[in-house]
């Protein structure tokens, strides 16, 4: 095979795999099959189709729906030619989606199957959508269009915009390059680590949501490394099992949580696991004793990924050989440094911590992205000068190097994968005629890691009804970030300063919990 070290583009992969192995299967979904000959024909002609239609090097489109072999044809498309793909989550509710489709300018609005009536769901929210195409819309666009000459991407051109919610509110728009997408893999190349190396007869499941790095990431990965992507609308038991049984899957990614669901499934203890070669999961650390089922269960190796949008997914991985189902204290670290990645952890004075001692995690490498879209301050605040990514994880580092999470210096909720930050939900239950003041915690979950949670005082004279609390956040917020539970108490507590205290409010839930993170 041919050496792909120096590539650091889509249009420079995917040219390269139609050259070298046109008619190997690159995507499939369902019955549709496309090999690398016909991705690299079909890409050209979105590239085409979307320059054709004003859209320019640097301009936004947007994708509401479920991961589908069109959402990354046109993703792989647009990207040749620089334009930026801004998948849009699909569990989030209306006015999240109106936001995020408004903050990018987006003037095309691709909708996946079953998402056809977003837009009237979305009825004078959007301001600068010019067209909105349906999944067969789309195809008829790719099979109608002659490709023609259009000037390909460079390595530092935006081609990805993933949107991560916000301490403050709102999400914001984390621009993503060719190179933040593809260039650490030559370090990882050169260091031969088995497990970042790919055989010639791997299948890649793309299960997790395209609106997340874990999603769509898995999808860039197959084609940085020539081979099929599997691709399942949503994370589904029967969807995996036909996957590895059918499709010849060798190595997926997963949260926890999910991992749990296939266990308890009838079915998966009749299902031949043995093309499995390793499981990534991340999002939270695994219970010991799931990681023994699974062990088990699968029989083949197990990662543990540590990363953020911030950093293109993966900087730090608990390999195969520290995963000891008996357990041992590294089985509660993130692992080690990939290779071409910086981490250090800093104190309260921005000097380096000494080995063992908490303080925040920063990061720098390709990996780190280009910046937040339109927001300076907040890149400002996130990136440095000299190109540390500052994570908002609290953590150590040990004498071999491996990285411990501590807690979230950003109070961030991981609920089954899901990042749910405090303010969001604050802000959707502020409104409630009985809340006088809120406050949003993560509190431990056997299944989903961490569960939210509300803690609500009450108006003067007002009585608080949980039952009110959870319907009215549900009208206003994604399923996923409503309260599962709400506390009713007297008075937030709070610092001299008036700064409510989480930490306060959640030592009770975790005690007994070596750290409060699930």
């Amino acid at each position: 095979m041919a050496d792909t070290s120096e590539l650091n583009t889509f249009d420079e992969f995917v040219r390269h795999w139609a050259e070298e192995r046109g008619d190997r299967l690159a995507m499939r979904e369902e019955d549709r099959f496309f090999t690398y000959a016909e991705l690299e024909e079909r890409t050209a002609r979105v590239a085409t189709a979307l320059l054709a239609k004003g859209l320019k090097k640097g301009d936004r489109i947007a994708w509401i729906g479920k991961n589908s072999d069109i959402y990354y044809t046109l993703f792989y498309g647009a990207a040749r030619a620089g334009i930026v793909m801004v998948p849009v989550g699909w569990r989030l509710a209306p006015p999240e989606w109106a936001y995020i489709i408004n903050d990018t300018k987006a003037k095309i609005l691709f909708l996946g199957v079953g998402f056809e009536s977003a837009p009237a769901s979305m009825e004078g929210m959007l301001q600068h959508v010019e067209q909105v195409m349906t999944d067969p819309e789309a195809r008829a666009m790719i099979e109608n269009t002659a490709r023609a000459r259009f000037d390909p991407s460079a390595p530092d051109d935006a081609v990805l915009q993933l949107y991560t919610s916000g301490t403050t509110g709102n999400p914001k728009g984390a621009v993503l390059s060719n190179r933040n997408l593809f260039a650490l893999r030559k370090h990882s190349n050169a260091a031969g680590l088995a497990y970042t190396k790919w055989d010639d007869d791997e299948v890649v499941l793309v299960a997790m949501p395209c609106a997340h790095i874990g999603g769509t990431g898995l999808g860039i990965m197959a084609v940085a490394a020539g081979l099929p992507a599997y691709i399942l609308a949503e994370f589904t038991p029967d969807g995996f099992f036909d996957s590895v049984e059918t499709g010849g899957v060798t190595r997926l990614f997963i949260v926890p949580a999910a991992l749990h669901i296939l266990l308890q499934h009838p079915r998966c203890a009749t299902v031949d696991f043995t093309r499995l070669k390793y499981i990534l999961y991340g999002a939270a650390p695994i219970p010991l004793e799931l990681l023994r089922q699974c062990i088990q269960m699968f029989k083949c190796g197990f990662i543990q990924n540590y990363g953020m949008t911030e950093t293109t997914g993966t900087i730090c991985m608990l390999p195969p050989e520290d995963h000891d189902p008996n357990g041992n204290p590294r089985m509660r670290s993130a692992g080690k440094p990939l290779p071409g990645v910086e981490i250090k952890v800093v104190d309260a004075s921005g000097n380096e911590a000494p080995t063992g001692e908490v303080g925040e995690v920063w990061t720098r490498s390709s990996n780190n992205m280009v910046g937040y879209w339109n927001l300076p301050e907040a890149t400002e605040k996130t990136l440095t000068n000299d190109g540390w990514v500052k994570t908002g994880d609290a953590g150590y580092m040990d004498e071999d190097g491996y990285l411990y999470i501590h807690d979230r210096v950003k109070d961030l909720i991981i609920s089954g994968g899901e990042n749910v930050y405090p303010a969001e939900v604050e802000s959707a239950i502020y409104g409630h005629p009985d809340v006088l003041e809120v406050a949003v915690i993560g509190v431990p979950d056997a299944k989903w890691g961490e569960a939210v949670k509300a803690v609500c005082a009450p108006k003067p004279g007002a009585t608080i009804d949980p039952d009110s609390i959870i319907a009215w956040a549900r009208e206003r917020i994604a399923p996923f970030k409503v309260p599962k539970s709400i506390d009713i108490i007297d008075a937030l507590p709070r610092n001299p300063s008036g700064k409510i205290l989480r930490k306060d409010l959640r030592a009770p839930y975790w005690e007994g919990y070596d750290r409060q993170v699930n």
